[in-house]
């Protein structure tokens, strides 16, 4: 009677444990989640990439603003203005008003390439848009894996308790029936009210992991979502020669490098330029009191090649130089950036490969293995309790390891997506 006693007590802990584990969580949708999707409206709704977008716009108004001609001016003048401000009546009227309509000229070339600077710098812009779409994918695939991985070790949390339940219901039978200890039975009511206590951490995590998603989506973090989907077992073989050959041509960060040179490029042009002259047209109406009203015009040419103010354009010319020369350097330091992280990033890729492979072929089936013989070692004498629940840990801890190999496998593959430029 006293033995019925406490394991009803047990058990009642051990239920208590579990509504409060769950009280709290609230379930997600029980559909797939699928990460094609979720890229199409994170490219579509992505606030980052949304200002990044607006931010080309804005630098793609420049080019018409760089490329068309000065305002003009119009002017009024007043010759020998009566003192007794009278401009009506004579004596007292102004003897002579002039109306003067001006424009400027800048020397011929000096606007369409000052235009093309602009519109290069638009290019570089537009790249950005482009790098930014990499980086919010990225961020979405390992978001996306970090989900994945927080149900996982839900689901293995869950078949934990289950063993460990079907442990207690073993130790309680052969408690009664007087081939075990009461010692056997409060381990195992402790082990699941421990696993019942640690499930709300876990369902916090796969709370926080979807906030993450739904943070990127741009939507409400409390938003619910699906259950992501297994990963490939293997990611796509591309040798590092390849991927370095494909990140020339569609990396974004390479390819706004390239165009910063050619907008320097353009720069120096521009600023060698400025030794030419720039033009001035006015044309002028007199109005004469007691005199032929008439027209006329004047031409202006500023002179700069002056030799008190070349040294200003010989100054602006070595700016432009140096700054075409930091251009190629930023190039070359992108190049080599980039294929020192295809280097890196990939044997990590082929690392996180090969401990996946080696659970998935080797480790969880001998650790399965292991746990099932100790499970019928126990329920036959030939085993301990605690060999059993070594065995059960063992097994469950490997298969979150295996869980977590493939989690930071594609995270890693994710990043290096993002390097190459494109989806591998």
């Amino acid at each position: 009677m006293k033995a019925d006693h406490l394991l009803r007590g047990c058990l009642s802990l051990v239920l208590i444990g579990a509504l409060a584990g769950t009280a709290q969580a609230a379930p997600p949708l029980d559909i797939p989640l699928e990460l094609a999707d979720l890229m199409q409206e994170a490219l579509a709704r992505n606030p980052e990439i949304q200002a990044a977008h607006q931010q080309w716009e804005a630098s793609k108004e420049r080019v018409p603003q760089a490329g068309t001609l000065p305002d003009p001016t119009f002017g009024v003048q007043l010759w020998n203005f009566p003192e007794n401000g009278n401009l009506l009546t004579s004596p007292g009227r102004t003897q002579n008003t002039i109306l003067t309509l001006a424009q400027k000229f800048p020397f011929p070339g000096k606007l369409p390439l000052n235009a093309e600077v602009a519109n290069r710098a638009a290019g570089i812009r537009e790249q950005a848009i482009r790098a930014k779409e990499r980086e919010i994918l990225a961020r979405l695939k390992q978001a996306y894996y970090e989900l994945y991985l927080a149900h996982k070790e839900i689901e293995v949390h869950h078949d934990q308790i289950d063993i460990v339940r079907q442990l207690f219901d073993a130790a309680t039978a052969k408690f009664r029936a007087g081939q075990g200890t009461q010692v056997d039975v409060l381990k195992a009511q402790v082990e699941l009210s421990d696993l019942y206590q640690r499930l709300p951490v876990l369902e916090q995590r796969r709370e926080t992991a979807a906030a993450k998603v739904n943070t990127i989506l741009n939507r409400d973090p409390r938003t619910p979502l699906g259950r992501p989907r297994e990963p490939a077992v293997a990611v796509p073989e591309k040798p590092i020669e390849a991927l370095e050959q494909v990140a020339e041509t569609t990396r974004p960060e390479l390819k706004a490098a390239s165009l910063s040179i050619e907008r320097s490029r353009q720069a120096v042009a521009y600023a060698k330029r400025q030794y030419y002259p720039d033009f001035e047209v006015a044309v002028q109406r007199f109005q004469n009191y007691q005199a032929v009203d008439g027209f006329g015009a004047i031409g202006i040419m500023s002179i700069p090649f002056s030799f008190w103010t070349k040294s200003k354009y010989d100054a602006g010319v070595r700016e432009a130089k140096a700054t075409e020369a930091a251009a190629r350097a930023e190039l070359q330091t992108w190049q080599n950036v980039t294929r020192f992280q295809i280097s890196e990033l990939l044997a990590k890729v082929h690392a996180q490969q090969q401990v996946v492979d080696l659970y998935r072929t080797t480790i969880l089936p001998q650790a399965e293995q292991n746990m099932e013989a100790a499970r019928a070692g126990y329920r036959t004498g030939r085993n301990s309790f605690l060999d059993f629940l070594e065995a059960e840990r063992a097994w469950l801890e490997f298969r979150l390891a295996y869980y977590r190999a493939l989690t930071e496998r594609e995270s890693q593959f994710a990043v290096l997506e993002q390097v190459v430029g494109t989806l591998l």
